[in-house]
């Protein structure tokens, strides 16, 4: 069995020297396929749900590349990575659509602490109740996700001391969300906090992993994880995937995981450990001290994604992702991007300098991606 799975991918858009440019209102109005979010400086493209790899990376190419087109056509402009405003422009917001009363309040209640660029990797689970079980699973493990995908160390051209500054800064919303024991339990606590106000809507649940679907909290069908930073190489996201599917492959077929019973921690304690192991990740990534949730043990992160790693290989295997589960190994050996960039930064790049080496280097890979792996991507 392999699930279906599929990504919504933000990006920023700017100049080749790395400044940010809200251009979401021009994209949207001319290209198919493409989101505005409430800033104009980012936008955003969802993959069409699919089960088999090869067809997930050209879905994650294809738009990339007709949007990097139409950027050239507008003014040479050009797609940034990273999941912060790494250069300049967190002092204020810029709107995509004014007239949003939704946006309103984003931009009134969070100012550009919201104004990120990330990946959302979701993966379909149609059972509600193995949908919960796994939630409360991922999130207790979605440090390891963020440790992987950091890719935000600077905000405004300085180094902030986060490898995950996005992370590091974003408010989570609400404030507290307890891991849910059972569907009920979610669909009374998500009507719970819309009477309260403490939710706008139900889109307005800001977590690192959550139940999603076409009618939630009623009707779910996936597992959204949403703690991860901008991937920008789709090899490196990929691999991030299969180590989530092949983790919840694990999880579907032992029904005895489950922190509920397998944990000396209490729930509230589990959710107390799991923002720790957070801010941990967000700040140190693959180097940071983790508290595991089963038995309270201290564990670097890089040490506990290589055990997982080993746990799952042969689930990989068998179903035949595994090709795609290897190059988290260079991930753990080389680093993320997070921290491939502070290394720059360390022997004397300054933060621009990186990142319009990243520019260049993104888009060099994504050429070689489509010509190697791709062919049938358009141009």
């Amino acid at each position: 069995m392999v699930l279906l799975k599929g990504f919504e991918i933000e990006m920023y858009t700017g100049t080749p020297q790395g400044e940010v440019v809200g251009l979401s209102d021009k994209i949207v109005h001319d290209l198919d396929g493409f989101v505005r979010e409430p800033d104009s400086r980012n936008v955003e493209y969802t993959t069409d749900p699919s089960a088999n790899y090869d067809t997930l990376l050209c879905g994650l190419l294809r738009p990339r590349r007709q949007l990097r087109n139409y950027l050239q056509q507008l003014n040479n402009y050009t797609l940034i990575p990273g999941s912060t405003l790494s250069l300049a422009g967190s002092d204020r917001f810029y709107r995509s659509d004014p007239t949003n009363r939704y946006h309103d309040y984003i931009e009134n209640t969070y100012g550009t602490k919201v104004v990120t660029a990330s990946v959302h990797i979701n993966i379909g689970i149609s059972d509600p109740e193995l949908l919960m079980r796994a939630c409360r699973i991922i999130r207790l493990e979605a440090p390891l996700f963020l440790a992987l995908s950091a890719s935000s160390p600077f905000l405004d051209g300085k180094a902030t001391g986060y490898h995950s500054t996005r992370w590091g800064l974003f408010p989570q919303t609400p404030s507290h969300v307890p891991l849910f024991a059972s569907h009920a339990d979610h669909i009374q606590w998500v009507e719970k906090q819309l009477a309260l106000g403490t939710m706008q809507n139900v889109r307005h649940l800001w977590v690192s992993v959550r139940p999603n679907g076409n009618g939630r909290p009623y009707d779910l069908n996936r597992l959204e994880l949403r703690i991860c930073d901008l991937v920008t190489d789709p090899i490196s996201l990929l691999a991030i995937t299969a180590l989530l599917e092949a983790r919840l492959l694990q999880i579907i077929d032992n029904p005895s995981i489950d922190p509920l019973t397998q944990s000396r921690f209490s729930p509230a304690e589990l959710i107390a450990v799991t923002a720790r192991n957070e801010i941990a990740a967000a700040t140190a990534s693959l180097d940071a001290k983790l508290q595991h949730w089963q038995d309270g043990s201290s564990i670097l992160a890089r040490d506990w994604i290589g055990e997982l790693y080993q746990e799952v290989w042969a689930i990989a295997k068998q179903q035949g992702f595994s090709c795609f589960l290897s190059p988290l190994n260079k991930i753990l050996r080389e680093g993320n991007e997070a921290q491939q960039w502070l290394q720059l930064h360390k022997v004397g790049f300054d933060a621009q300098r990186v990142i319009q080496q990243a520019i260049i280097s993104t888009q060099e890979r994504e050429k070689e991606l489509e010509s190697k792996l791709c062919s049938s991507v358009t141009a």
